[in-house]
Order: C-alpha cells, then sequence, then structure tokens
C-alpha cells in the first residue's frame, strides 16, 4: 500500500467553503480556500471532472492567495443545463470572479476543456483577469475526451451503482495514462460520484457536455491580450507542434513550458511539479513586464 506524503494530508485538511451562486438559470457551485480579499487564483477543471481536482492544489497558494475552483455547468455539484457552450461557461467563471470578491483581478487556470473556457474568457474578458495559465489543452484536435464521448456509450450512457466501493476503484480517465498517485486518484474518485435519492450511485457529469465546439477556443487564440502561459505535459495531449502554433497563435510572447513525465492529468501524477510550475509562473508575472506581441 502507497503511503500517503505529509504534503497531501495537510493540504486535503484545509476544507473549501463550498458556495453556490445562479448564472443564466443554473445554479453553480464553486469551492473558495483563504482570505477573500488577497489576489485570487481561478482553477478550471476539464471534461467530466469537477472542482475537487483542484482541491489538493489550492492550499499550496494560500500564503499569498485567495483560491476558488468552480464547477462548470454539467459537471460536480453544479446543474445542469439543456445545452452547454463555451460562452455560457465563460459567463460562469466570469461569475464566480466577481462573487469571489478577489483585491486584484485573479490569475485563471484551467486544464484541458477547461483550458478552452480559459482561453475564451482570457479573449472575451480580458478586464478580469491577471492572467491565464492554460494546461495541456489541444486547442487544433479534437481531444480523446470529445472523441470518446462522442463516438461510444461511455459518457452517453449514464451508469448507476448499488455501491460506491466497485465505480471508485475501476475509475479512470480519459485519456488513461500509465502513473496515477493512488491516494489523489481515490480523493478524486470519492468525489465524482454523487448519491441520489432512489439510493443509486451515479457520475455527477452531464454526458452532453462534450458537445459544443471546441475549436472555437483556437480561433480565440489570437484574441487574448492578457499575460497568457502554456503548460504541455510531456506524455499529454499537446505535442511540440501544437504548442508551437499556441505560441504563434498567441503572438509569440507566451511561454510554452514542459512538465516532465507529466501525463495529459498532471494533478494525478505530478501534482508538486505542477504547484511548482504555476508557482513560478505567478512569481515572475508579480516582478516584470509583460512582452509586447510582435
Amino acid at each position: 500500500m502507497t503511503e500517503v506524503p505529509s504534503w497531501f494530508s495537510a493540504a486535503i485538511a484545509v476544507e473549501p467553503t463550498a458556495r453556490r451562486i445562479e448564472v443564466d438559470g443554473a445554479h453553480i457551485n464553486y469551492l473558495s480556500w483563504g482570505d477573500a480579499h488577497r489576489p485570487g487564483i481561478v482553477f478550471v477543471h476539464g471534461g467530466a471532472a469537477h472542482a475537487h481536482w483542484w482541491s489538493h492544489i489550492a492550499p499550496a497558494f494560500l500564503t499569498e492567495h485567495s483560491v476558488a475552483a468552480i464547477d462548470l455547468s454539467g459537471h460536480g455539484d453544479s446543474d445542469r443545463r439543456d445545452t452547454y457552450s463555451l460562452d455560457t461557461w465563460c459567463d460562469e467563471v466570469a461569475a464566480v470572479i466577481a462573487d469571489a470578491e478577489f483585491d486584484a483581478p485573479p490569475v485563471l487556470v484551467g486544464h484541458s476543456m477547461g483550458g478552452f473556457v480559459t482561453i475564451a474568457t482570457a479573449a472575451r474578458h480580458p478586464e478580469l483577469l491577471a492572467g491565464a495559465v492554460i494546461i495541456d489543452s489541444p486547442v487544433v484536435e479534437m481531444d480523446p475526451e470529445v472523441t470518446v464521448g462522442r463516438a461510444t456509450d461511455m459518457f452517453s450512457k449514464e451508469r448507476e451503482y448499488d455501491d460506491p466501493t466497485g465505480p471508485i476503484e475501476r475509475f479512470r480517465t480519459i485519456p488513461p495514462q500509465d502513473v496515477y498517485l493512488p491516494y489523489v486518484k481515490r480523493h478524486v474518485a470519492e468525489r465524482s460520484l454523487r448519491h441520489d435519492p432512489d439510493g443509486k450511485w451515479r457520475w455527477k457529469f452531464d454526458s452532453r457536455i462534450f458537445v459544443p465546439r471546441r475549436r472555437d477556443a483556437a480561433e480565440l487564440l489570437p484574441q487574448v491580450t492578457c499575460r497568457v502561459a502554456l503548460l504541455r505535459c510531456e506524455n499529454g495531449l499537446v505535442t511540440a507542434d501544437i504548442g508551437d502554433y499556441m505560441y504563434n497563435q498567441l503572438g509569440r510572447v507566451a511561454p510554452v513550458i514542459e512538465l516532465p513525465t507529466a501525463g495529459h492529468h498532471p494533478m494525478l501524477d505530478v501534482p508538486l511539479i505542477l504547484i511548482t510550475a504555476i508557482r513560478s509562473l505567478i512569481a515572475d508575472w508579480d516582478h516584470s513586464r509583460p512582452l509586447r506581441r510582435g
């Protein structure tokens, strides 16, 4: 049995406050840590994920920041909608930023599908952000979550269980990766199921989340004017060619940083490397001037 390290135990012991706001007729859940009147960081999860994918990451930033993590509609403990779009998800992120009462515009950090939402938010609401960090979001290709979600019943067929033990033990990601830290994976899996009034356990996400066109985010890249950085995972989805494409579309002023040994979901296999990368970027942005676009 893998020993749980002290840093992880200490992180998840910091309980967030769950908040709910209404956005366009849906109740949106988000988690909040720390002093609300400090500079902010907002984390945006990937497709079929939820805010607790960040609950072992967020406490690492609390000495200097207030932190929030959103459940986008159709995910986690937020309401479902009849239809989903990048525009609506951007509005939800903007509403969380307004409700959190940060002391200054926050840095927005998005993973995978959440990276597409981050790009769109940065393009459409630049006045709200101090910067944006995009983690392994392959904006020029159809990512595996969408491919699987549209081509199979893996996501479209809602599964129900009498007992949560089996699905928690079998929890895996799309795409799968070679390494998961078992204590992180279990922590995330245990918070990925809901217990319904009929006594059944079901996954929290809505299968219709994979309908929106994610290539819209690629078309928005040239419109991003705030500080931005790309984190690509060594064993993830953003290849060197995709990284170069995004770098060029962003005006050749955004650093592209590879996370060594990371799979597509770095919070599940290299969380300390991910924390260090984000910390380093924010520290640099606090003490430097942004490059101008070429």
